[in-house]
């Protein structure tokens, strides 16, 4: 299988169901800086303590614009649940058909989904991507990389900067 996408691909849209039964689509939040993070399995310990620290940093995210999207191969039932118990406070996407973990290259050899996080600006580049992470250091990190990278402000200004500025 080939390696996590890279910064600076067009992050692929996508269309799935979340924990209420409806529909998310990448599409829905142009314009917004998105956290896509893909998780192996609900209520279990590495999944649930990722999942409560972007709880606990939401009102971060939220403050610079940023969304935050959760995607495991589980179904929309079971987000239901991890959600309710938790009090998770962001989307949960259900792929059981296991199509955007693909198209992300976030499925792993035993059909669950590897823990793969990607920051993808307003404008729908990726801007940066994490693979094998440690779940409670790691929505810090994330945090910064959407406000370095993935706000509106930094894709404004690496854009008026232009391509010589690097």
């Amino acid at each position: 299988m080939a390696d996590i996408l890279s910064p600076g691909t067009r992050a692929p849209d996508f269309s799935g169901v979340d924990q209420d039964g409806k529909t998310v689509r990448l599409a829905d939040y142009a314009g917004r800086p998105v956290v896509l993070y893909f998780y192996p399995a609900d209520d279990t310990t590495g999944c649930t303590m990722e999942a409560c620290a972007f709880r606990d940093e939401q009102e971060k995210f939220q403050g610079i614009g940023a969304v935050v999207l959760g995607v495991s191969v589980q179904d929309a039932a079971s987000h239901t649940r991890f959600r309710s118990k938790y009090h998770l406070n962001f989307p949960l996407i259900a792929d059981p058909s296991k199509e955007i973990c693909r198209t992300y290259h976030a499925l792993g050899l035993m059909g669950m989904a590897k823990r793969v996080t990607y920051v993808i600006g307003p404008d729908g580049m990726i801007v940066d991507a994490f693979k094998s992470i440690n779940p409670k250091p790691h929505v810090a990190r994330v945090l910064q990389a959407v406000r370095e990278k993935g706000s509106n402000d930094a894709v404004q200004a690496s854009s008026a900067a232009g391509p010589d500025s690097a």
